[in-house]
């Protein structure tokens, strides 16, 4: 194996999204990555065209290089074997609700005690020691009570979520870097510790990068919100023929984007002179794009924005991004066997490192319990005891 976290056993008791979006990621970087499903398996599994029962897309997306123990964690026998395993662990990690975990005896004091140095990192709703800690909460919920779904249907609109598990995903992104970060800590002190990502607070600090604006300085009465995000304006602008992304922030690309439109004096208007006075006229600024915008067509205003150096990129749909010359060429779709399902796609790692490359497909997502045996023999289990556990 390579990767930088080669070496790294990740106990993995997540399901749905978020942690397996997250697991996926320390498993695409090298860890041996033990998903330990109950004998129904991940509720995920299911979702999406499928070729077999309980292998549908969406499961098959997020949990690649994984391998799969199903144990019945409501049984002692079972129970025991999943201790006995985490004591070979570096992570357990999980994103079951916290008295849920503490019912199964896999709180951070009973895992911790069967192995002092673990990462054990978990991601719930809220934060771990506040009133809300006990409620469910799934991507939808943490939309709308983060500001994202009120954001995303406009000022003065109805709210509308982002047509994707946008909340889920940023918060795996979050938890796989906080592990991260835990090990190296370790490396450098010998000490595990407890890991927590709330998702309402994680998603309320990712909105509000943009849009806390005058409450930085103190002053929320004065306005929240960053303008040119918040007008209706800002949208890919209209062509000839289809549509175009622009954008130019600093006073210099601002000025290239002017001399692209044949409007060279809009660099010395008073209400665009700068940053600031066109972040206070955004809507007359994007007027005047948009009008501009419709005189020539998609390739003619790439052909020209790209001579005066401005920000600038097509809009593709999701059949257009499997068809994306670019994309082809950076050889980001791969396509794979997959031993029991066949023909696949998937995507490949977009961070790279010169020194330990990962890899997008070491292994196959698993099929429930397909490495249950396997497992219980590496711990040092035999035939009958495997049997037992696995409820023969």
């Amino acid at each position: 194996m390579s990767g930088p976290l080669a070496g790294i056993r990740v106990v993995d008791l997540t399901a749905a999204v978020l942690g397996p979006v997250a697991t996926q990621i320390l498993g695409d970087m090298g860890a041996d990555v033990i998903k330990v499903e109950p004998p129904e398996g991940d509720p995920v599994r299911p979702l999406g065209p499928s070729r077999h029962p309980g292998m549908g897309a969406y499961f098959l997306n997020i949990n690649r290089n994984k391998r799969s123990v199903a144990l019945d964690l409501k049984r002692p026998a079972p129970r025991e074997a999943l201790f006995r395993l985490i004591e070979t662990a570096d992570v357990v990690v999980h994103n079951m609700r916290l008295g849920a975990a503490r019912r199964l005896g896999l709180d951070y004091p009973a895992v911790r005690a069967r192995n002092p140095p673990i990462v054990y990192a978990a991601a719930t709703g809220f934060r771990k020691d506040g009133v809300h800690r006990e409620r469910p909460s799934f991507d939808d919920v943490i939309q709308g009570e983060s500001g994202m779904a009120a954001l995303n249907g406009g000022v003065g609109s109805e709210p509308r979520y982002v047509p994707m598990a946008v909340c889920d995903k940023i918060c795996g992104y979050v938890l796989a870097s906080a592990i991260g970060m835990a090990l190296f800590h370790r490396e450098r002190t010998g000490k595990g510790q407890e890991i927590h990502v709330p998702m309402l607070e994680t998603m309320v600090a990712f909105n509000l990068v943009d849009h806390l604006w005058h409450g930085v300085l103190g002053e929320p009465e004065k306005g929240l919100g960053y303008p040119r995000m918040l007008t209706p304006q800002r949208r890919p602008f209209p062509t000839k023929d289809g549509h175009i992304c622009i954008l130019a922030t600093t006073d210099a690309q601002s000025r290239r984007l002017f001399e692209a439109l044949d409007r060279p004096e809009l660099a010395d208007d008073q209400r665009f002179c700068t940053l600031d006075r066109r972040t206070g006229n955004i809507d007359e600024l994007y007027a005047i794009i948009v009008e501009r915008m419709r005189g020539r067509t998609t390739a003619e205003w790439r052909e020209r924005l790209d001579a005066h150096d401005v920000p600038n990129g097509v809009v593709s749909d999701l059949q257009g991004l499997l068809a994306d010359p670019y994309l082809a060429e950076t050889g980001f779709f791969e396509q794979v066997e997959h031993p029991s399902q066949g023909k696949m796609l998937t995507m490949a790692i977009a961070t790279t490192f010169s020194g330990s490359p990962g890899s997008s497909f070491r292994l196959p997502p698993p099929q429930l319990g397909e490495h249950t045996r396997a497992i219980l023999a590496e711990l040092g289990y035999c035939e009958n005891e495997i049997d037992e556990i696995a409820g023969l």
